[in-house]
């Protein structure tokens, strides 16, 4: 016979054995779903981090792009102004214009004189500058393999051609970001001095470098256009003259990138300087070349030009 109160018992203790079960699943379930919701929010607030400080990396990038050409204008700008305060102080051309201007650039000295206008503008500087703008948001910056070009690329700009491995990584180590990096910069060469007429007038002359006014310098027998380009030694693109940078050096050869004024002799004789019966084209008054040359008609008599400058200034020989 069987034991009604013990059969009894054990329904109730088997049916709350399987609400122990059913809870212990269920809290096991919950847990499970935590850790597993956990670890999905985790992810996703490390991928929001990586997202943001690689958005800030880009945003550094651009930066860079935009202020890294804006300092190798100013540097190469206050370059070529030291190369004319040498030319002017020491009364002679510069030497090897491109080992200088590398000398300046990544040394912030010339003839192996430290030069205070550099400081700051240095290839050194330059890197400092950003990195100093990259520790706001974290980040650091390297420049390796840099190389820096000067050139005339036309009459009346001078080019800079830099190079360099570009670095920049994040402090944290969540990302960085690297590739060969390269741009071109242009110096107007308007307003700085002529080298040519600095040292052949021994500094008593001085003439800015200013593209002329005129479109056209003589109509019929009216010279009018002519007179006022060669007063105030108005500046022309010539490809018998030298250019710019070829100036800075002491050369007076044909350049397709050249330029060329005209010697304004009263200038020179009001200041000293002894004039001389030639063609007044600068490259040529300046040089020991002497070709033929003629006065020119409606012009002053101590005016001359050579034949291979007749037609560009629409004159003819008096």
């Amino acid at each position: 016979m069987v034991n009604r109160g013990s059969s009894e018992k054990m329904e109730i203790n088997f049916k709350m054995d399987k609400r122990g079960i059913f809870f212990s699943v269920l809290a096991i379930s919950l847990l499970s779903l935590f850790i597993l919701s956990y670890g999905v929010y985790s992810v996703v607030q490390e991928r929001e981090s990586i997202s943001k400080r690689i958005s800030s990396m880009n945003n550094f990038v651009f930066l860079v792009e935009e202020d890294l050409p804006r300092q190798l204008y100013i540097s190469g700008y206050r370059i070529i102004f030291l190369f004319e305060k040498e030319i002017t102080e020491s009364g002679d051309y510069i030497n090897d214009l491109n080992s200088s201007f590398e000398d300046c650039f990544f040394n912030g000295s010339l003839n192996d004189v430290e030069q205070e206008l550099m400081e700051g503008v240095t290839f050194d500087g330059i890197v400092d500058s950003l990195n100093q703008k990259g520790s706001k948001v974290n980040v650091n910056l390297s420049l390796f393999n840099p190389l820096i070009r000067i050139y005339q690329s036309d009459p009346w700009n001078v080019r800079l051609d830099f190079t360099c491995d570009l670095f920049i990584y994040d402090r944290g180590g969540l990302a960085l970001w690297n590739r060969s990096y390269s741009h071109s910069v242009y110096i107007p060469i308007e307003n700085f001095e002529d080298p040519l007429y600095v040292v052949e007038t021994g500094g008593l002359v001085v003439n800015e470098i200013n593209k002329t006014i005129y479109s056209g310098f003589v109509s019929g027998e009216d010279v009018f256009n002519l007179t006022g380009h060669v007063v105030n030694s108005y500046y022309v693109a010539s490809d018998l003259g030298p250019s710019f940078l070829d100036r800075l050096q002491g050369r007076f050869s044909a350049n397709p990138n050249g330029i060329e004024s005209l010697v304004y002799l009263p200038e020179l004789s009001s200041q000293g300087v002894s004039v001389k019966d030639k063609s007044c084209v600068d490259y040529i008054y300046f040089s020991e070349n002497s070709p033929s040359s003629c006065n020119i008609n409606g012009m002053s008599s101590w005016f001359k030009l050579d034949s291979a400058h007749l037609s560009k200034y629409e004159v003819t020989c008096a």
